[in-house]
């Protein structure tokens, strides 16, 4: 039977191209206009063929005496994570992407068929085969697909970490004074990157005064105007002077109501009394 189970894997490995071919066509047939302008813009037509072959090839080298089910299986990971990667890289999308798999399935199984009823193969043969092939297209789409998701995740955190950044901006307005116009609501991250951004610039701008605007946020909480009182004081540690503006007036009764304490935060009713009061200071 080990024989049998070899010759298949030869005649598979034989074949691989043709059914990467088969895959190929049939994926593109089914794209629209758009799509297959987009993809090959992206990668040509040989270098999409030739990568399907070799992942056909890991499927032929798990039928053969040299590969055990351990290495077998260890190519798989490694194709999965390098192929996910890569598909991930091409902006191709998850879905799309495990459509072939269905296709890879169904082809493979047809040759191994045509080869196993023109040689005459045990039925033995064709249940260990079966036990090698579909467990190992399994493993190679959860390994994709994990690879696939990483990715995906490290993209959509860091575009969120870039767009909390964005939303935390400290405004130099003239020597040593700057504004920290907050805008929306204010979350735990957030709060932390404020606090974090606060204190950065103020070092790198040599600051002695911040003013932070809250007319653009809706809700104050405790857990907001704790991380509010923590600026202020870590700004004071640095000889930074801070002044709160643009508390709304519901946001003002939220505050009575929970008890919280602003007495001595130096606060203006906006930017513009926040200004006259430089102005003074300034002469």
């Amino acid at each position: 039977m080990e024989k049998e189970v070899n010759l298949l894997g030869e005649k598979l490995s034989g074949r691989r191209f043709d059914i990467a071919r088969k895959v190929h066509d049939i994926r593109l047939s089914e794209a629209s206009f758009e799509q297959r302008q987009l993809i090959s813009s992206i990668i040509n037509e040989e270098e999409i063929i030739k990568i399907r072959a070799n992942f056909i090839s890991l499927f032929a080298e798990s039928l053969t005496d040299g590969v055990s089910e351990e290495e077998a299986y260890r190519r798989i990971e490694k194709w999965g994570k390098e192929t996910g990667e890569y598909i991930y890289g091409l902006g191709i999308p998850l879905d799309e992407a495990l459509k072939d798999t269905s296709y890879y399935r169904a082809f493979i199984r047809d040759v191994l068929e045509e080869e196993i009823v023109k040689h005459n193969l045990s039925i033995k043969t064709v249940f260990a085969v079966s036990r090698k092939i579909d467990p190992l297209l399994d493993h190679a789409v959860y390994c994709f697909s994990l690879t696939y998701v990483h990715y995906y995740k490290k993209n959509l955190d860091a575009s969120k970490t870039a767009f909390l950044e964005l939303s935390v901006p400290v405004v130099p307005l003239m020597n040593g004074i700057a504004i920290l116009p907050l805008i929306g609501n204010i979350d735990t991250e957030r709060a932390q990157l404020i606090m974090e951004e606060a204190l950065q610039e103020a070092v790198k701008l040599k600051l002695t005064m911040l003013i932070i605007d809250l007319s653009g946020v809706m809700i104050v909480d405790t857990m907001v105007a704790d991380q509010l009182f923590k600026v202020i004081s870590a700004l004071e540690l640095l000889g930074v002077k801070s002044i709160l503006t643009g508390i709304r007036p519901e946001i003002a009764q939220t505050v009575i109501k929970m008890g919280i304490d602003f007495r001595n935060v130096d606060i203006k009713v906006n930017l513009q009394q926040a200004f006259k009061e430089l102005d003074k200071e300034g002469k």
